[in-house]
């Protein structure tokens, strides 16, 4: 049924003024035009949206949230608005109730295949993958041109293991839309795929167009930078990767002092007596297993193995922990306030609020968020009895495998050299801290010692995460489940060790990562004695 039409504006000039501003990405000319709107009518829903709109442009999803519940209560039948929101609740995070309100805007404008698109992109969120492959597959019948959606299709069937399926779709995206970079880019992601000379062409012919997008143009250079790498072409691969980075960077407002004093901060908060007297506080529930460290270190590789065994569960990157520890607003100092029940709230409200992501009754379950490396004291402070695996790789072979990786979301660090180098030496330096004040805490995994002597590696994991050895683990190649990780296709073949090295022909170009590492590097794997 199509929505009721909504309240003409008394201020309808000002809506389309504002509303042109907006399609011109005029935000500081839209902005006070809303205000003034709403200032004259606080019931004008159509402003509301809007401004919402704004909002989530900018980032202030939270802000978008609430201006989308009142338009939505004050005119229930405001499908607009109810679709804005789902989309604000999936970009927070929040996919259950992001597909909540799906299912009542498909009801109601059931002939837009956005929004089928979104509630398959919800479902693939919280691992129904059945349903979101299905949903495209509708979506795709009904509205076959449609380059973008083929693009997320070709995402979902990836992380489900199909892969030949998933590359027909990307070239199928390709087909429709050249210019698409992020489909190129989704192809070289694959890390399986080869990249002809025709290949090559139409990507440089599509970043040489005029009129295209940053974001294409960035997929696009990340994309050409594997092409020529699997090509042994060094110079030419990194003057992409770098273009991609900078292009990216520029985006970004990424902070690398920022994170060295939180990295500062948490360590002075944290000392041996802070855990002691904490002693049995928490959650009890050893049911997570927490994978973390720097992106690109083998964490994905680790929860396969795991996965593979018939006790553990594994799940995705989840945002949970992140999410708990912002809900202190002097994070991390604030910690120390916490009483023992505030403390095993929280452990208990992560179980809760990650049990969506289970399907399985198996009694341990992974959380590889590699960010989580930043909150280690807060998940001992939660949940004392998770286990915690920190996924470590030569620094070269990580900072660079980083360098060249685009990554959906987050990891704001890794697009520029120095930056890198910051981010590891902190990663490094807030490890080395916990494990002097929490001795034998965590298990560490090194990625060169996975592949010069996989089975040791294997049983010694297996052992600290108190798990009886099974076979399985050692075939984690041959297990079936989804992986959503920029590892999907690396972890369904066995261990190889091309991937070691890859950083060497490029060492003329990582002066300025070596010496962001400093003393990190020489002393890897252990930690530097000056931290």
């Amino acid at each position: 049924m199509a929505s009721p039409p909504l309240p003409q504006s008394r201020y309808a000039p000002a809506l389309v003024e504002a509303a042109l501003a907006l399609h011109d990405n005029r935000l500081s000319d839209a902005e006070p035009l809303l205000k003034q709107q709403l200032k004259h009518d606080p019931f004008d829903v159509a402003a509301m949206r809007m401004l919402a709109e704004l909002a989530g442009r900018i980032g202030r999803y939270r802000d978008a949230e609430v201006l989308l519940r009142r338009a939505i209560e004050l005119s229930p039948a405001f499908t607009a608005a109810r679709a804005n929101l789902a989309l604000v609740l999936y970009r927070l995070n929040r996919p259950s109730e992001a597909i909540a309100e799906l299912a009542t805007v498909v009801v109601e404008d059931p002939d837009n295949p956005g929004h089928a698109n979104l509630q398959a992109a919800a479902f693939g969120r919280i691992g129904d993958f059945d349903a979101a492959i299905a949903l495209y597959e509708r979506v795709l019948a009904d509205a076959p041109a449609q380059p973008r959606v083929w693009m997320s299709f070709g995402h979902m069937l990836k992380t489900v293991g199909r892969q030949a399926d998933g590359i027909a779709a990307y070239r199928r995206a390709i087909d429709l839309l050249p210019s698409l970079g992020e489909a190129w880019w989704s192809l070289a992601n694959l890390k399986t795929v080869r990249f002809d000379e025709a290949d090559i062409a139409r990507m440089e012919a599509a970043l040489a167009a005029t009129g295209i997008s940053d974001e294409d143009r960035f997929h696009l250079d990340f994309a050409l930078g594997k092409a020529f790498e699997d090509r042994r072409q060094a110079e030419a691969a990194f003057a992409h990767y770098a273009a991609g980075n900078a292009r990216r960077r520029a985006q970004l407002a990424y902070d690398a002092e920022e994170t060295t004093r939180f990295v500062d901060r948490s360590i002075a908060a944290f000392d041996a007596s802070f855990f002691a007297e904490r002693t049995g506080s928490g959650c009890p529930a050893p049911d997570p297993i927490f994978i973390l460290g720097m992106p690109r270190a083998g964490s994905t590789l680790i929860e396969q193995i795991l996965s593979s065994h018939s006790q553990v569960e594994g799940t995705s990157e989840l945002p949970n922990i992140p999410a708990l520890a912002r809900g202190e607003p002097a994070y991390p100092e604030g910690l120390a306030d916490w009483s023992p029940e505030r403390l095993r709230e929280a452990g208990e409200a992560y179980l809760a609020r990650t049990r969506i992501q289970r399907r399985t009754d198996r009694p341990f379950f992974i959380d590889k968020l590699p960010n989580n490396w930043a909150h280690v004291a807060f998940i001992q402070a939660i949940l004392p009895n998770a286990r915690i695996i920190d996924a470590r790789r030569h620094p070269l072979g990580c900072c660079f495998s980083n360098f060249k990786q685009h990554f959906a979301r987050g990891q704001g660090f890794s697009y520029g050299l120095e930056d890198m180098g910051r981010y590891y030496r902190d990663y490094v330096r807030l490890m080395a801290h916990v494990d002097a004040v929490l001795p034998g805490r965590v298990h560490r995994v090194l990625y060169e010692d996975m592949v010069d002597d996989t089975e040791s590696t294997v049983r010694a994991l297996l052992t600290a995460c108190g798990l009886a050895f099974e076979p399985a683990c050692l075939a984690f190649h041959e297990t079936e489940r989804a992986v959503r990780t920029a590892s999907s296709e690396q972890v369904r073949r066995p261990i190889f060790r091309e991937g070691t090295d890859a950083w060497k022909p490029f060492e003329p170009w990582l002066g300025p990562l070596t010496a962001a590492l400093g003393e990190t590097l020489d002393a890897y794997p252990a930690a530097p004695n000056a931290l």
